[in-house]
């Protein structure tokens, strides 16, 4: 009696057990990073597609795809890896022992828990099927379907309640066919047998096949996040250093505006001249002619570029001409060997972590269509996006664009309507702005370089003729022979002082009007600034 209880609360267990999803997952090793892979077949697209994850076969060939974020691999060792890889996790699939036996046809609103789930014949999928993982986030889902597999157009696999398309499993045997606008999710493993996929199919998860072709057409599919999958920081970003302070720089070459541009940042040249921005629009000194602070950043702007020139990529993109139309981007560093055409929109996709850095590195010019985007999702930030171009930028009229622009060797061009969100610096060449809004984005790094505290223009009463400028240093210890020169709009040296005091006030009869500080420390750092003479 005793042993006959003990074997039903052990099969009792085990069947709560496997509800609640704790199945073996397997092991998909290397085939982790593909999203589309075959063992002997090849792997094709036509139509616009947009991957997130490796792409290739062990014996075939991969045609007709755009950018990947990804790395293509043909009949190489990864893809031999992968082949090996993808076995071993078939066969542990294989292994399983099924606690769940649905009807072949699946969806039309049907709500699964987790678990092992065989069908013994052909399966389709209609309409919505949600997964539920009932708050366990390692609740997992596994389909074993003896025959083929095949979806009705816009079926959708909806997840729920903590479930996870990381942990979804399709084991196919038999032809896979996902149908025009499927929503699909997990990671669907056909053996001896083509995978195909449809215009607007959208994949959360793999397509891998261990003997046949795959073939897609317009799609987007990305490795699923969680599980265990690294979590994407990108690079470590440059230190841009006091050029962080500049929304619009350039080392050697003048700086143009024409039109009204709105202008949150510095603005300057280290070599040449800055003109056509007004004063009253721009948050932040304009630098006329070049200066203490001008010098620093051109220094600084040169440690930041030989930086980024010597990063390594980890992801090539092969077709620059074809760059934007709506291709989704994740944390790496990113290379086209060529001259880049950005149309339409780009995608960079931080995956939730905020702290992500993405680098974009161009070994030619770029230019973009007019109304081009660059769109930030799931927590990307543009003060962590970094675009290095070896050659001219165009930005074009009306274009949205996000991060740090370091041009090497060309100009660069911010057309009419163009909305920046981060800064454009050249180490070499002109750039013109024409009716722009352009915001810094980060914190200025005033490290080094600023000591002072604040500077004011004033006009104290009854005397409406006694004008002040007041200066206050930080504290006693940075107040030692600090040189204070004051320019006019023009250029033109209208005050040269010497500050021995934490506090100084200093009597002028400046018309009204705007003029430009610079104040050096004594330990050769600066500060500069405007003041309004009213």
């Amino acid at each position: 009696m005793k042993n006959n209880l003990l074997h039903i609360a052990t099969a009792v267990i085990l069947l709560f057990v496997a509800q609640l999803g704790f199945a073996v997952s397997p092991n998909l090793g290397s085939a982790s990073g593909f999203v589309l892979f075959s063992t002997n077949g090849a792997v094709s697209n036509t139509g616009i597609t947009h991957l997130t994850g490796n792409v290739g076969t062990n014996n075939g060939s991969s045609t007709a795809f755009g950018n990947v974020d990804g790395v293509m691999h043909d009949n190489d060792g990864t893809s031999a890896q992968c082949a090996a890889d993808l076995l071993i996790a078939y066969n542990e699939l294989n292994a399983t022992i099924p606690n769940f036996f649905p009807a072949p046809l699946l969806g039309n609103g049907q709500i699964l828990n987790a678990g092992i789930y065989s069908i013994t014949e052909s399966a389709t999928l209609n309409n919505i099927l949600t997964l539920d993982g009932q708050n366990n986030a390692n609740a997992e889902f596994i389909f074993k379907i003896q025959g083929a597999f095949s979806t009705g157009a816009a079926a959708q696999v909806v997840l729920v309640n903590g479930a996870k398309a990381c942990n979804v499993y399709w084991k196919v045997e038999g032809l896979v066919s996902i149908a025009t606008g499927t929503k699909m999710k997990g990671s669907v493993i056909a053996n001896n047998a083509a995978i195909n996929m449809y215009t607007g199919v959208e994949l959360e998860g793999r397509a891998l096949s261990t003997a046949g072709a795959v073939t897609v057409d317009g799609i987007l599919a990305y490795t699923p996040i969680g599980c265990g999958s690294p979590l994407l920081a990108g690079p470590v970003a440059p230190n841009l250093a006091s050029t962080s302070c500049y929304a619009i720089f350039s080392t050697v070459g003048d700086v143009t505006n024409s039109g009204v541009s709105t202008v949150t940042g510095e603005i300057g040249v280290n070599a040449g001249s800055t003109v056509g921005f007004e004063d009253v629009n721009v948050n932040g000194s304009i630098h006329l002619l070049p200066d203490l602070s001008t010098g620093r950043a051109a220094v600084d702007l040169l440690v930041a570029y030989n930086y980024l020139n010597d990063l390594s990529y980890d992801i090539k993109l092969l077709y620059p001409v074809q760059f934007g139309n709506n291709l989704v981007l994740t944390p790496h560093t990113y290379l086209m060997d060529a001259a880049a055409v950005f149309t339409d929109s780009l995608y960079l996709n931080a995956q939730g972590n905020a702290d992500a850095v993405f680098v974009i590195k161009i070994t030619g010019a770029l230019s973009t269509s007019t109304h081009a985007k660059v769109l930030l999702i799931n927590g990307a930030q543009a003060k962590n996006v970094y675009w290095l171009v070896e050659g001219a930028v165009e930005i074009n009229e009306l274009s949205e664009f996000k991060g740090t622009i370091v041009a090497n060797g060309g100009a660069i061009h911010l057309k009419s309507g163009v909305k920046l969100e981060g800064r454009v610096l050249a180490t070499t060449g002109a750039i013109s702005a024409a009716a722009i809004t352009a915001v810094t984005t980060g914190v200025c790094d005033q490290t080094g370089i600023f000591s002072h505290k604040t500077i004011e223009f004033a006009t104290f009463y009854p005397n409406p003729m006694s004008k002040l400028i007041v200066v206050t240093m930080n504290d006693a210890s940075t107040a030692n022979t600090n040189q204070l020169n004051i320019y006019s709009s023009t250029g033109k040296l209208m005050a040269n002082e010497t500050i021995t005091k934490t506090t100084t006030t200093i009597k002028t009869d400046f018309p009204t009007g705007i003029y430009y500080y610079k104040l050096t420390g004594s330990n050769n750092s600066i500060q500069t600034g405007k003041l309004i003479s009213k």
